[in-house]
């Protein structure tokens, strides 16, 4: 009796994403499967609403009855079987099917495209030196912003959606603000060359948003108070161009650089708190665990609004809290040198793991909303998607003929966005691994996408000057 059990019956430890296992090693029957699993982590958690998760061995997802898995793997059933369960998100994005508007506007290429922490508004930058908003009811264009002197560069919204910064080629930024279009004030100078990067102080850490950090051509980042329209810390140390800047939910600013290093400092005085060294050659991007939270604080797909500043800081910490639980915030950086290294800068101040695979320099890279994926897009023409907290290789996206050059996910971790040389954007399905929509439609190569946090619309623009939206 006893042996024909242990034949039906697989040994397993059922663990979360981080290697915390979920009680003891259990024994389940071969016939268990994803459905299963779910009423026992559901119960295991105590969880007083059913959630959906997902399943996975090895980096592989479980979509069929453990025996047939083992079969199909050749798993032994002598060892303990690890089975990581990985919460989804209880929404669902449709993906974007096709283009809903083609706005002209800009005059030369657009460079730059973001929605608003909330979804409602739409900014782009563009090589003909303005700024725009759009009014995504109506697709039309809502305010032109004239006063930069050369390319718009970079921008990016305040997690509040109260401001919107960019930076230019000539080196100066300028906030606006969203309602009038207007200039909140002189433009801010001081960096003496290109702007590369623009990132704001978490909202959960500062509400109303003030301070915003600028990295540059010059080899400084500076820390801006958008009260005081002033450069109130100048982060000077690296040797080379910064050419990526982040502001991490812990408080700390991270600077990547073509002199090979990625600092972090600290916001008060501004000094170097840790190097992280180990790319052989320029840090071309970096991106944060958190980000996504980060970039949309207290904002989710549910368009609540907010009465007060310090109800819209109290929803941010919550949000970044629950995202972020015990785990460390992690940094992904991509180089020229086609590898990429995965940190936790908090604790420790080398690499995590060396993410190699891109057979050409690396140019974007982006966490899931969740934290549990990393997407990177090269010059290879390749779209690659690691595991979030392990760093290890998953899949490969082919399907562009040209270098991707920016990406972007929807609000629930389930659809990844690529825009490339090749004209096109692309939409992949992270469950299949596979093309889920192909949107042609530009007449050139599509520099920049976003898609919006509340995951209804996605924006594209390029050198075809125009901008396009995209909706399910």
């Amino acid at each position: 009796m006893e042996a024909k059990m242990e034949v039906n019956n697989v040994m397993c430890l059922l663990s979360d994403p981080e290697g915390n296992p979920l009680g003891a090693p259990m024994y389940l029957p071969q016939n268990a499967g994803p459905k299963e699993l779910q009423l026992i982590v559901n119960q295991l958690l105590t969880n007083e609403e059913r959630l959906p998760y997902a399943f996975y061995i090895s980096d592989q997802e479980l979509l069929v009855q453990l025996g047939a898995y083992l079969e199909k793997n050749k798993v032994s059933v002598e060892k303990v079987l690890t089975i990581v369960y990985q919460p989804q998100s209880v929404f669902r994005i449709r993906p974007v099917s096709r283009c809903s508007a083609t706005i002209a506007g800009h005059t030369e290429a657009v460079l730059s495209v973001a929605f608003s922490p909330d979804g409602q508004q739409l900014a782009s930058g563009s090589g003909d030196t303005t700024v725009r908003l759009w009014d995504l009811n109506t697709q039309t264009p809502m305010f032109n912003c004239t006063g930069h002197k050369n390319w718009v560069l970079c921008i990016a919204w305040s997690p509040d959606g109260q401001h919107l910064v960019s930076g230019s080629k000539a080196g100066e930024l300028i906030c606006w603000n969203p309602k009038t279009g207007k200039p909140a004030g002189n433009s801010l100078v001081g960096h003496k060359k290109w702007i590369t990067g623009i990132s704001w102080e978490p909202l959960h850490l500062q509400a109303p948003c003030r301070r915003f950090v600028s990295s540059s051509k010059d080899g400084d980042a500076r820390i801006w108070d958008v009260t005081l329209k002033k450069s109130v810390i100048c982060l000077s140390g690296h040797t080379l161009a910064i050419t990526c800047v982040k502001w991490g939910g812990d408080g700390v600013i991270y600077t990547g650089s073509q002199d090979c290093t990625i600092k972090v400092w600290e916001t008060t005085q501004g000094k170097l708190i840790r190097e992280l060294k180990g790319h052989g050659h320029w840090v071309n991007t970096l991106a944060l665990s958190t980000e996504y939270v980060l970039r949309t604080g207290a904002f989710d797909h549910t368009h609540k609004q907010y009465s007060s500043p310090a109800e819209m800081k109290e929803a941010a910490l919550k949000r970044y809290i629950k995202m972020k639980g015990n785990a460390p915030e992690r940094l992904v950086s991509g180089s020229d040198d086609f590898t990429m290294f995965l940190w936790e800068p908090a604790v420790s101040k080398h690499h995590k793991t060396r993410m190699t695979g891109h057979q050409q320099l690396v140019n974007h890279v982006y966490f899931s909303p969740d934290g549990q994926w990393i997407a990177s897009g090269s010059f290879d023409k390749s779209v690659k998607l690691w595991n979030g907290i392990t760093g290890n290789f998953v899949a490969a996206f082919r399907g562009h003929v040209g270098p991707v050059y920016q990406i972007s996910w929807s609000a629930d971790s389930r659809l990844l966005l690529s825009g490339s040389k090749d004209s096109t954007l692309k939409v992949w399905d992270i469950r299949t691994k596979k093309l889920k929509q192909d949107l042609p439609g530009h007449a050139d190569e599509v520099f920049a996408v976003d898609w919006s946090p509340d995951g209804e619309k996605v924006a594209s623009g390029g050198r075809d000057r125009v901008l396009k939206l995209w909706m399910g």
